[in-house]
Parts: C-alpha cells; structure tokens; sequence
C-alpha cells in the first residue's frame, strides 16, 4: 500500500504542483481542474491543500451514487465519472475542500493519485510532496 503525504514545511508555494496536475489532466487540449493548490498561512510559508485520500472518506460516505471507491492498489479514491451525476454532495462534504468543481470540463474532480504515479510528487522540487510505499 502507498500513502501520500504533505511536508508543509518545505513547500515554498512555488505552485509547481499545481502546474503539473492542470496538465496530467488534460482533456480536449485544455489543462484540467488542479486537484492541488498552495494556501499562505504566513508571509513565505504555504501548506499545499490536497486529497489525503482519507480512511473514513466523508466524499465516500456522501456519494449515494458509489461513484467513490478506494483503489487498493494506489491508496486512491477514485471518482467513477461514469456514476457520478455531479451532485456535489462529495464537494460539500470535504472538510478540506478537496473535492473540486471543474468550470472548464463541467465535472467534479478529485486527486487520484495520477494512477499511482502522482505528478504533484514528482515535479515537486522541495519533495514536500511524497507519495512512499507504508508497511
């Protein structure tokens, strides 16, 4: 099993990660919805908000159209967009504004660990993005 995880203290909210998930995402040519995004919470210091993929996932529990399920083999919760009739009720029950409304796509969106292999965590150049085999 992998686990992503977020070192707030060396992101440098240079928004490097945000650049490479608009574009791992890309559908009709135009950069998709970044599932990522550095906050400031003090003058040079920013936290990058993202899915934790959690546990107990208020986005899974909200969906009454199990278009939510975890993906075993990365961790991920993935989004069905095939089930998903953009109710937004995965999007109200996020307590961390992880899950987003793509304007552009009209969908919902949210991190699915790029299939494994997450752009955010390999672009990063600080590695306060990592994404590690746990035990």
């Amino acid at each position: 099993m992998f686990r992503f995880e977020v070192i707030p203290s060396l992101c440098t909210g240079c928004r490097t990660c945000e650049l490479a998930c608009a574009f791992t995402h890309t559908k009709d040519k135009k950069p998709g919805r970044s599932r990522i995004y550095p906050i400031a919470y003090s003058p040079d210091k920013y936290v990058p908000i993202a899915c934790l993929q959690c546990d107990d996932a208020a986005c899974v529990r909200s969906c009454k159209f199990d278009a939510l399920k975890r993906n075993e083999e990365t961790g991920a919760i993935d989004l069905d967009t095939e089930r998903c009739v953009k109710c937004e009720a995965c999007v109200a029950a996020c307590p961390f504004g992880c899950s987003l409304i793509d304007e552009v796509h009209d969908e919902v969106v949210k991190c699915d660990l790029c299939g494994g292999s997450p752009a955010c965590a390999r672009f990063c150049p600080t590695k306060a993005l990592v994404y590690k085999r746990i035990a």
